[in-house]
């Protein structure tokens, strides 16, 4: 498969590429700083550069033209402001589906957060409450479109080794999980198109990566 990573050079993103690439996958990782080639070129990860703050549609859907899938994995980072939860976290999103639609590009993996699809609460400050705001209306978007999307909404990432093992739900998410176990679990999810029109809530469990998924993916055939 061809696979575009919107936000390459993302600590999940640069996990999830490595693991395409070992398996024989073509990865493009866009990226805004062209500094970062470096970082992906060794990975086996083509790098583009494709600024989603400031690009056209017209540019990223030149990026994306001819891929199998493309996964938002972009985000603001630790220390931006409120303002660029909304550029990063929604509005690149949004520009990522415009050009999958109009690139032909059906299947679209979004890595979004915790908290999303709710209100945030009453305590949190204000950059969290714009990032899960933010979130919430990438997702939100996302799903309104004719693509096949599937969703995927991580609990608090940490840096730990990949334990393999994991809890994959439609029930909100609690606790912790690996940024390695992220990635396994975005790699099964691209495998695995039956788990399209899914919004998934995930965090370290009980269940192997590949079960947790067909699992889901088995609900949803169910449900319709």
């Amino acid at each position: 498969m061809k696979i575009v990573i919107a936000g390459g050079h993302g600590r999940i993103a640069r996990r999830l590429g490595r693991l395409l690439v070992a398996r024989g996958d073509s990865v493009v990782g866009v990226i805004r700083n062209p500094d970062h080639s470096g970082d992906l070129e060794p990975d086996g990860v083509e790098p583009v550069l494709c600024d989603l703050e400031r690009e056209s549609c017209d540019r990223l859907v030149s990026v994306v033209s001819g891929a199998d899938a493309v996964v938002f994995a972009a985000g603001a980072g630790p220390g931006s402001g409120a303002a660029r939860k909304h550029t990063v976290d929604h509005r690149a999103a949004v520009l990522l589906t415009e050009a999958a639609l109009r690139a032909g590009v059906r299947r679209y993996v979004m890595v979004s957060t915790r908290g999303a699809g709710a209100p945030p609460p009453d305590h949190a400050d204000e950059v969290w409450a714009a990032y899960v705001h933010a979130k919430t209306a990438a997702d939100e978007h996302l799903m309104a479109q004719d693509l096949d999307w599937t969703i995927l909404r991580p609990a608090a990432l940490t840096n730990e080794p990949g334990t393999g093992r994991v809890r994959l739900t439609a029930e909100r998410s609690v606790g912790e999980i690996t940024r390695d176990d992220v990635a396994e679990v975005l790699v099964s999810l691209l495998d695995t198109p039956a788990t399209a029109g899914l919004v998934l809530e995930l965090a370290q469990g009980p269940d192997p990566v590949g079960e947790a998924v067909s699992r889901a993916a088995e609900a949803r055939t169910g449900q319709t």
